[in-house]
């Protein structure tokens, strides 16, 4: 299958096109970005000869040089790993490029809207698979593993992350894309209470989170966050929430940025540091249901052989996991869909267990859902 990859120079893609490279599912690699240099200098470090890279603008007009659509042509997927707000955009490049698609998340609006496009997906055959990282993605799939376990429809699910640099660079460093980081932390969190919909005040104290070796006990705050969109349809739960567990020191700096000018969050994008590739990851999610209650946990380590942190790999490798099920036919569903609706969970942490991923399932006590208030 031929595979491309947009945003293909940002903090995310070099390890998707790292492990795209190593993948025999995968013919030939296009790299695309809006900047050609970030693109050339991913492909030169991280794609093994195997990738070329163009120059490629997900909002130009279709019959435009250097669109997406002329991009895309002949490729059977698109990973999409730019900004959330071009997801639709590329969307509609792989529509008319009779291209399946797939992206790390939509931040629950974006993905709401992304929905609306089923339909035409399923029409013409392809799949659009939304939010296949590490959450959304493996949060998802981890829900279904944790549905699996007690048998029942799930009352509550309740979803936690947290990353942690272990050699963190001398400066201001973030794990993903600052906008996206803001945009987590000041659109009001949305959350499940009595299977409604319901948003609560931005930076909500979500409390401590025992989230085991590396990181143990962190404090959190409610975000914004696809999974939210998908769950009740999925799972018929009532009550469910996101939670994000930041460093302290990130947190604060987060915080000062939320009221800084435009000018100001770019200028402190432009100068923020890439992590070190000492990074952990840690997801869990948290069911209940009928006085039972499991709990899921994922550690992503640093993959020292890519020369890359957990908590980068751990988003990308779900993603380049799914285009390997696609390629050989493990995923057959059509549509718009959430990971949940059409990925294996078995299938999927297998692929992701020898890039430094591993999932542990545990009963745990049942208590009472602990939305914010």
């Amino acid at each position: 299958m031929r595979v491309a990859v947009l945003g293909a120079g940002g903090t995310i893609a070099p390890a998707i096109v790292r492990d795209l490279a190593e993948s025999d599912e995968v013919e030939e690699l296009l790299l695309l970005d809006i900047d050609l240099g970030r693109a050339q200098a991913v492909a030169e470090r991280h794609a093994g000869g195997r990738a070329r890279a163009l120059r490629a603008d997900a909002r130009a007009e279709p019959e435009a040089e250097g669109s997406l659509v002329r991009a895309l042509d002949g490729v059977g997927v698109l990973v999409n790993s730019a900004s959330y707000r071009v997801n639709l955009d590329a969307m509609a490049a792989c529509l008319r490029a009779g291209c399946h698609y797939l992206d790390l998340g939509g931040l629950y609006w974006m993905t709401e809207l992304q929905l609306e496009l089923d339909r035409q997906f399923e029409r013409d055959g392809l799949l659009a698979l939304l939010g296949m990282g590490s959450a959304p993605g493996k949060t998802n799939l981890m829900a279904r593993m944790a549905a699996r376990e007690l048998g029942d429809e799930i009352a509550s699910i309740q979803v936690a992350a947290a990353g942690r640099d272990l050699d963190p660079p001398d400066g201001f460093s973030v794990p993903y894309a600052l906008q996206t980081l803001l945009d987590e932390i000041t659109m009001q969190p949305v959350v499940l209470r009595g299977g409604s919909p319901e948003h609560i005040d931005p930076l909500s104290e979500g409390g401590l989170v025992d989230f085991g070796d590396p990181i143990g006990g962190a404090e959190t705050i409610y975000t914004l966050h696809s999974e939210l969109r998908t769950f009740g349809a999925s799972f018929g739960c009532r009550e469910a929430s996101f939670r994000l567990g930041l460093s302290p020191e990130l947190l604060s700096v987060l915080r000062e940025l939320t009221t800084a000018s435009d000018e100001d969050v770019h200028r402190k994008a432009v100068e923020a540091l890439p992590p070190s590739a000492n990074t952990v990851s840690v997801h869990v999610v948290d069911a209940a249901t009928n006085g039972r209650a499991v709990r899921v946990r994922a550690v992503t380590e640093p993959m020292a052989e890519w020369g890359l942190g957990g908590g980068i790999v751990s988003t990308a490798t779900p993603a380049a996991a799914a285009v390997r099920m696609l390629a050989r036919g493990a995923i057959t569903e059509r549509g718009v869909l959430p990971p949940e609706g059409c990925v294996a969970p078995d299938v999927l942490f297998a692929e992701l267990e020898p890039r430094g991923c591993r999932v542990e399932i545990e009963a745990a006590a049942a208590v009472p859902g602990d939305m914010a208030s």
